[in-house]
């Protein structure tokens, strides 16, 4: 395959250890990309998938969060896999995966097949994408290893700038051209195509641990059984909960435990596995349903400009980090403040009465979950080089996981409970009328009888012109809205309290610095 070369020198004291350093960056970049459009333009068919299938919100939540949790088998394989075959081998599984995902989604043809299709599609798509995410994270941070934070940022400008373009391309294909979801969601393989060529005939650096020749299990000793918990516990979840998820989380912590000869772990890595954990159901989470929420509570179209508007400020701050960083002493210390900033953001955005309200408050938030993922990935860079590719594609896919086992389910959950709630409590008869057959689930909540998809966007179609239970149906609807977007305020608030505990543990041992592998105990 033209992917594979050999691998270039390592040069522990330059900038970078590539010459093709700024080559590797870019096609890491266009890879990153080709998932944030095919995320954006999934998140703006949902509207389609309801009105033909007849989905429910929790339904819609479960086949996005696929695009999550197939992200997180991608990315833990192939940072387990990617220092034994190599970068451009798991380049190449990626790109077929691209090619897979789309045969299989444009399969969904009838209300009896499309959510088995759906979510395979998405399941393959999102594991092409976390395969080129466990390439591009340890290649970037050892490319660039004088200064992880601000490259790791820029790699991931790449995200929030294809959900931009996947947002204005779902526009003009659909709003414009009169495109199909099919037609839509096509855009996404022109992308895929570019990073292919980009990193066509390329030559690829060894990461540190390879260079000086860390075993598998020496790798997996900072993980450990802790933080193998925190994956097996979500992997668990995956397979269904109850006795044969737990069965297949508890074999895998075996493993670890056996690899590692039954290390403990780090607990700081324990940590931050928690925490990107949280960073998944809040970042991944609510952008996989703040398109569809601000559409709601305002119009598509203007829900479409505030998606744009905030993906914009992330791709715009992320070329900062390095800049900010400096002014607040240490990535934690960056960490905190973007807490902060997001849990203002999505408390004033639960209140959003109008769009220059919607602007402000979806700009604060925006402005908090820039820094999240890549900023977590360069602590791990940092803090663990021991470790490799596995630390630090373990977290991306906890996140992923998270995001779609907890962040999307978990906030489609909520807009169907809030919006039953809010119509049964105010026009019981309408909600007697429009109520789901089946029930919506999530963990261990009790179990809510929905509005059913099919009637709600007819609803939203109808508008002014509709009937008495039609308004009560929408007005229900966005006082769910705003009441999910409330409820999701609470994950940064804790967020912020881990930052907090780590800036002080950070300070008590003589400031955050990046070690070298000869000082991991």
């Amino acid at each position: 395959m033209g992917f594979i070369h050999t691998r270039t020198p390592y040069l522990p004291m330059q900038e970078t250890t590539a010459p093709n350093a700024k080559r590797l960056l870019w096609a890491g970049f266009m890879a990153i990309l080709a998932a944030g459009v095919g995320f954006a333009l999934r998140g703006g068919i949902f509207g389609a998938w309801a009105s033909e299938y007849g989905f429910t919100a929790t339904q819609l939540g479960a086949i996005g969060g696929a695009g999550f949790s197939g992200f997180c088998f991608g990315i833990i394989i192939g940072g387990v896999l990617v220092d034994k075959f190599g970068y451009g081998k798991l380049i190449a599984l990626a790109f077929l995966g691209h090619l897979i995902s789309a045969v299989v989604t444009f399969g969904a043809t009838t209300p009896a097949n499309a959510y088995d299709f759906l979510y395979w599609g998405m399941f393959i798509f999102a594991y092409a994408n976390g395969t080129l995410e466990a390439v591009a994270n340890p290649l970037v941070a050892t490319t660039f290893p004088q200064n992880r934070t601000h490259y790791l940022n820029i790699l991931h400008a790449s995200w929030p700038l294809g959900m931009v373009v996947g947002a204005v391309a779902s526009y003009f294909l659909g709003s414009v051209l009169h495109l199909g979801w099919k037609g839509q969601l096509a855009f996404y393989l022109v992308p895929t195509v570019a990073y292919a060529v980009m990193f066509w005939g390329q030559t690829f650096p060894k990461s540190e641990a390879a260079l000086k020749g860390a075993n598998f299990g020496e790798m997996f000793k900072d993980v450990g059984l802790l933080g193998a918990a925190v994956a097996c516990y979500l992997v668990a979840l995956f397979f269904g909960g109850a006795t044969t998820g737990f069965i297949i989380g508890g074999v895998l912590l075996i493993a670890v435990g056996l690899i590692t000869r039954f290390s403990v772990g780090s607990l700081l890595l324990f940590v931050l596995f928690i925490t990107h954990a949280l960073v998944g159901a809040v970042e991944l989470g609510t952008d996989s349903w703040i398109e569809a929420i601000t559409g709601n509570l305002f119009t598509a179209d203007q829900g479409k400009t505030l998606f744009i508007w905030t993906s914009a400020i992330m791709f715009g701050l992320r070329f900062c980090a390095e800049f900010i960083e400096k002014k607040v002493g240490s990535p934690i210390g960056l960490l905190v403040g973007a807490a902060v900033l997001a849990v203002v953001g999505l408390r004033l955005a639960s209140g959003m009465d109008s769009f220059v309200v919607a602007l402000i408050a979806l700009g604060i938030y925006a402005l908090g979950k820039t820094f999240f993922w890549p900023t977590m990935l360069a602590v791990i860079g940092d803090r663990f080089p021991r470790s490799g590719a596995v630390a630090m594609s373990i977290m991306g896919g906890i996140g992923m996981l998270s995001a779609g086992l907890i962040g999307g389910p978990g906030l489609g959950y909520a807009k169907d409970r809030y919006t039953a709630e809010a119509l049964q409590k105010d026009a019981p008869a309408a909600y007697a009328s429009a109520k789901a057959t089946g029930e919506s689930k999530f963990l261990f909540l009790a179990p809510v009888t929905a509005v059913d998809g099919t009637k709600l966007e007819a609803a939203k179609k109808a508008g002014d012109k509709g009937d008495a239970n039609q308004k009560a149906i929408v007005a229900a609807n966005q006082a769910g809205d705003r009441a999910t977007l409330k409820a999701d305020s609470f994950i940064p608030l804790v967020m912020a309290g881990i930052y907090l505990l780590l800036l002080f543990y950070f300070k008590s041992i003589g400031g955050y610095r990046a070690l070298k592998i000869e000082e991991q105990v």
